[in-house]
């Protein structure tokens, strides 16, 4: 019982930080471009959030395993609604570009520390179940966002959005202050203080593998999130159609992760990385022969299905190597893959954008796609994902 309230608290915990997040994803684009930002300023805009948390999960995940996750969820939930009225006051390209690293900062200290609590509470052999069910929690709130943020936009205005940005994770901070519990083991311990190095789990060669195709692969994750709505609206799509998409792509991406989360377990994790990754590069190549809303929607469709058959996989992997060398540091080294890939993303693209069309935009993403998929499977040739850290040469140190 004590796990599954655990497990419920952190589950909405997230949800309501990626519902707001998603109010904004479709918005920001358009209101950065009314602010006369140039493609590589959008480059910078979007860079700067994920720069922050590239600079900061790794720290802060530490610290996590040392001292304690509770605490760490709260401030960070606090901070981030008090940063989101930020946005209303921005008035120019170098302001919304602070006020998204200093969200960055108080993001860092949110969703990577949840997963970590939710990769401690996962029993063994069970972590791609635990891992996707979470995850459904995760992009459905994400999903909802944009459809929510597009709403209120044309309703009330961009300003709307932001307020209820800042309201919803306002009220998550309470629910994790006030329910959510002490990290102890739930066999009424407390967790062991040993943990290795990040020198020593990267010694791991699955490790380096996946950190690797996370990283790629949010190169193309960055550039359709951060360009498609700019895209879609040199056509004609509003931007309540574009939350739409958005939504029905993480719709999807969030409710396949408790089938995909349940095989991961049961069978070989690199075929659900296999052809996940495969069905999210051809996704990303065949944008730019759409211009419609409906074949938009339906390639949205087919790059969430994609993500979500590789998601669970490489976060049950990066589970079990948590449990063994400590799971805010594996964590943290999980999402700092993502977070580079998701700073360097937004400024090529915007380059891309700039100077040859922003078409171009996602034929790179599709080509980085697949670079990691190959680059991953090179690093992992010969290694059971069931049992990944069968490495002598990694010792933890007390």
């Amino acid at each position: 019982m004590f796990k599954k309230r655990t497990f419920f608290v952190l589950s909405l915990a997230a949800f309501g930080v990626m519902l707001g997040m998603g109010i904004i994803a479709p918005l920001m684009p358009l209101y950065a471009k009314n602010m006369g930002a140039s493609g590589l300023w959008l480059g910078i805009i979007f860079g700067s959030y994920s720069l922050s948390r590239l600079l900061f999960v790794p720290l802060i995940g530490k610290i996590s395993d040392r001292k304690g996750r509770k605490k760490i969820i709260a401030l960070g939930l606090l901070m981030y609604s008090v940063f989101s009225l930020g946005y209303v006051f921005a008035t120019n390209e170098f302001l919304l570009s602070l006020v998204r690293f200093f969200q960055g900062f108080a993001s860092a200290m949110t969703l990577p520390i949840i997963m970590a609590f939710i990769g401690d509470i996962s029993p063994k052999g069970e972590e791609g179940r635990y891992m996707g069910n979470f995850n459904v929690s995760r992009f459905v709130g994400l999903g909802l966002g944009p459809l929510l943020g597009g709403v209120l936009n044309d309703a009330y205005g961009i300003d709307a959005a932001f307020y209820a940005l800042s309201g919803i994770t306002g009220l998550v901070f309470f629910l994790a202050l006030f329910f959510l519990p002490e990290e102890v083991s739930f066999t009424g311990k407390h967790k062991p203080s040993k943990q290795a190095s990040f020198k020593e789990i990267l010694q791991l060669k699955v490790m380096r593998g996946l950190l690797t195709f996370r990283f790629v692969s949010a190169l193309g994750r960055g550039s359709l999130l951060s360009f498609l709505s700019i895209y879609a609206f040199s056509f004609g799509i509003t931007p309540s159609q574009v939350g739409i998409m958005l939504t029905v792509n993480i719709l999807f991406l969030s409710f396949l992760q408790i089938p995909f989360g349940k095989m991961a377990d049961k069978i070989s994790k690199d075929k659900l990385i296999l052809v996940g990754g495969l069905l999210s590069i051809l996704s990303l190549v065949l944008i730019p022969q759409t211009g419609n809303f409906i074949l938009l929607l339906m390639l949205n469709i087919l790059w969430g299905t994609g993500r979500a058959m590789g998601i669970p996989a490489t976060s049950a992997i990066n589970t079990i190597i948590g449990k063994k060398y400590g799971m805010g540091s594996s964590t943290s080294l999980f999402m700092t893959a993502l977070y580079a890939g998701m700073v360097i993303s937004p400024l090529i693209s915007g380059l891309l954008m700039q100077t040859i069309g922003i078409v171009y935009i996602f034929y790179f993403a599709g080509l980085a796609t697949a670079a990691g998929l190959l680059i991953f499977f090179l690093q992992v040739k010969g290694i059971d994902l069931n049992n990944p850290t069968q490495n002598p040469t990694v010792k933890v140190l007390p």
